[in-house]
């Protein structure tokens, strides 16, 4: 047996919606025969008008006006003289009872007209909050793609029938098949209506202007002068040809379709940037070769050319300095070689470190091992943490970086000054510094000394000459030393590719120190060690003598 309270679920959506209606109406006939001699009948008569009225907020116009009728037909017979008859007094009865009627058709009709205007007020309330959350939802995603299966249901459930939607992933120049994103399951004869919607950006079928034979709508996803998907709904509402289902569909699209076109421009202007900044890298390395290598070059081509010529006339000793010059400029020109290559591949996006654990002890000791060769006087030292974590690093580029900041030292501080590498542990990092007791750096000058292509007083082609007072009286290229500004670009780039950054810190009795940061990883664990064997060691066979 079922429970009272089912019985109302179980009878049609309309009647479950119109039985208060009906309860009034059998309330108010009841009202009216209890009331029936101790009231006169005018007062009955506006007693019908107001259930009819109370009844009205919940039964549909018809039904309204079909039981008004019946109502007013009844009180004729139960309540007006001659009563058990339809027969009225035309002078006294009949006004009075086609204005019940009439009042309770003119009654019906207004709160029927009320209804709808409230029906069609919260559905356009509902869908513009719909709207405000698609939107929220599109200007939030990182990929408004991964949100196209919330659009495809949301078109489902306001069409009530099937949808399939196309969409194109990398704008409107790429269209084939992999750079598609189809949804639902369109048949052929769909799927051509889809991009002619897409190439046309226009919507067709019922009630749009256009193509209307068509059983559907076909909705373009729309952005500002560019189209970039479209759907196809089929339903009962399609059918109908409602104006407001349609544009509310194609709001959903339209923001779907801002939102690809949002995406399209942000990786437009990626690719842009990349190609600006290998532009700018490319026009930098020509400027450096064109500038900073013709001096070393002439260096070279003068000395090799006297030693060539002149040898005979020579002394040894002017020999040797010509050769000594040859391998200095050499140096200089690999270093230089060196330093452009490595930033320009730095630079470049999506570069790959080849890292590895490096222990601290070997990077520092081979950049001394280096350093030996152009500083006789061994004016440069190390001061090294004991027992500092292996570092998750390029070994190479880090090498390269403390090469560059000792012999940026070395060039500017005065012969008889000492240079340190000091390697250490600061709580999650390990600090790599290089400090010295030069002239130091211009506060004006210690951020842009680490920009490319800058020297000391200036830059080699775009930065304006700087002012003798803030020109720095040591830097890594000043007009005075050859170079073409990119040691400590290269050294700062090496550091942000390994995830730290490099700073210059001023020292308290004058001088620099060039500090590395780089974050520390958990380090691997040690490999197993063999097990030792009990077993003999067999001897090696020896050959008997002869």
């Amino acid at each position: 047996m079922k429970p009272d309270n089912a019985a109302p679920q179980d009878l049609p959506e309309a009647l479950r919606q119109a039985w208060p209606g009906m309860l009034v109406w059998v309330l108010g006939w009841g009202l009216l025969q209890g009331l029936d001699g101790r009231m006169d009948l005018s007062n009955l008569a506006m007693l019908l008008v107001l259930s009819s009225a109370i009844a009205t907020l919940w039964l549909p116009v018809l039904a309204s006006l079909a039981l008004s009728t019946v109502a007013v037909l009844a009180f004729n017979w139960h309540f007006v003289p001659p009563r058990g008859t339809f027969h009225v007094d035309l002078g006294q009865h009949a006004i009075l009872l086609g204005a019940m009627l009439l009042l309770n058709w003119i009654v019906a009709a207004l709160l029927a007209a009320r209804q709808q205007q409230a029906s069609r007020a919260r559905r356009l309330a509902s869908q513009a909050e719909q709207l405000r959350l698609w939107g929220d939802r599109l200007r939030d995603a990182a990929d408004p793609l991964a949100h196209a299966g919330a659009l495809h249901e949301a078109l489902a459930a306001l069409a009530g029938g099937a949808v399939a939607t196309l969409m194109l992933r990398d704008g409107p120049q790429d269209t084939s098949d992999q750079h598609l994103l189809t949804l639902g399951e369109p048949d052929a004869e769909q799927l051509a209506g889809l991009w002619h919607c897409l190439r046309q950006a226009q919507a067709m079928g019922p009630g749009t202007g256009r193509h209307q034979e068509l059983p559907e709508w076909y909705v373009p996803m729309r952005g500002r002068g560019i189209c970039l998907g479209a759907a196809v709904l089929h339903g009962q509402i399609v059918q109908r040809g409602d104006a407001e289902v349609r544009a509310h569909a194609q709001a959903l699209c339209d923001q779907m379709g801002l939102a690809l076109q949002r995406l399209h421009s942000v990786r437009e202007e990626a690719r842009a940037r990349e190609q600006a900044q290998t532009q700018g890298v490319r026009n930098a390395l020509l400027a450096a070769i064109s500038h900073d290598y013709r001096t070393p070059l002439a260096t070279i081509m003068g000395a090799a050319s006297s030693l060539a010529s002149q040898a005979d006339k020579l002394s040894a000793e002017q020999r040797a300095r010509l050769a000594h010059s040859i391998v200095e400029e050499t140096e200089q020109l690999s270093r230089l070689t060196d330093n452009t290559l490595q930033l320009a591949r730095l630079d470049a996006p999506g570069v790959a470190l080849r890292c590895d654990w490096e222990s601290a002890e070997e990077i520092v000791g081979a950049v001394l091992r280096r350093v030996r060769r152009r500083d006789p006087a061994r004016r440069v030292r190390a001061r090294l943490e004991p027992e500092l974590p292996l570092l998750w690093c390029d070994g190479l580029l880090l090498s390269q970086m403390l090469d560059n900041l000792v012999d940026n030292a070395l060039k500017y501080s005065p012969d008889e000054a000492p240079v340190e590498i000091l390697a250490r542990r600061v709580g999650a990092q390990v600090l790599l510094a290089v400090r010295d007791r030069g002239p130091g750096v211009a506060p004006a000058w210690r951020e842009r000394v680490f920009d490319v292509f800058h020297r000391g007083a200036g830059s080699m082609a775009t930065a304006t000459p700087p002012t003798p007072t803030e020109a720095p009286v040591a830097a890594i290229d000043a007009p005075s030393r050859r170079g073409a500004g990119v040691g400590l670009a290269v050294c700062r780039a090496i550091a942000r590719a390994h995830g730290g950054e490099l700073r210059l810190r001023p020292r308290g009795h004058g001088g620099s120190s060039f500090e590395c940061s780089l974050p520390l990883r958990p380090a691997p664990p040690p490999p197993p060690q063999a097990e030792p064997t009990d077993a003999p060691t067999r001897p090696s066979a020896v050959p008997d003598a002869p």
